[in-house]
């Protein structure tokens, strides 16, 4: 079944938002949401941004350092990530992260965020 756009761009946003929000939870005094009401609300446009990021600079940035993903076999999309964590975090004041390799470790837990749930969406499109 052919997923549309706006779709798998939903998915990304809410994978985004929930890796985000566990990864604020693992790393609680390098990663803040800062605001006077609701962390939801700041989760959500947070994920938004980062969704928006991972879909418009990041094909180009890692198409720009191909080179250096093939030298380290993948592992500078580490890097990358955490970039695009950091990006956020630049972007939008009330998501607060302490330093580069905070982002970083961001990124690697909002990876395997994107991993389960991408697995488990497959495995249900498979059943059905």
């Amino acid at each position: 079944m052919n997923k549309g756009f706006f779709y798998r761009f939903m998915v990304r946003w809410f994978v985004c938002a929930l890796g985000l929000w566990i990864a604020a939870g693992l790393l609680s005094t390098d990663i803040e949401f800062q605001t006077s009401g609701s962390k939801v609300g700041v989760v959500i446009i947070s994920g938004l941004i980062l969704a928006a990021i991972n879909a418009v600079i990041k094909p180009l940035v890692v198409l720009l350092s191909l080179p250096a993903i093939l030298l380290t076999l993948g592992l500078f999309m580490v890097v990358i990530n955490g970039f695009s964590v950091l990006l956020a975090s630049w972007l939008y004041e009330p998501l607060h992260v302490a330093s580069f390799w905070t982002a970083m470790l961001a990124g690697v837990i909002i990876g395997l965020v994107n991993y389960l749930v991408t697995a488990i969406l497959e495995s249900q499109d498979k059943q059905a």
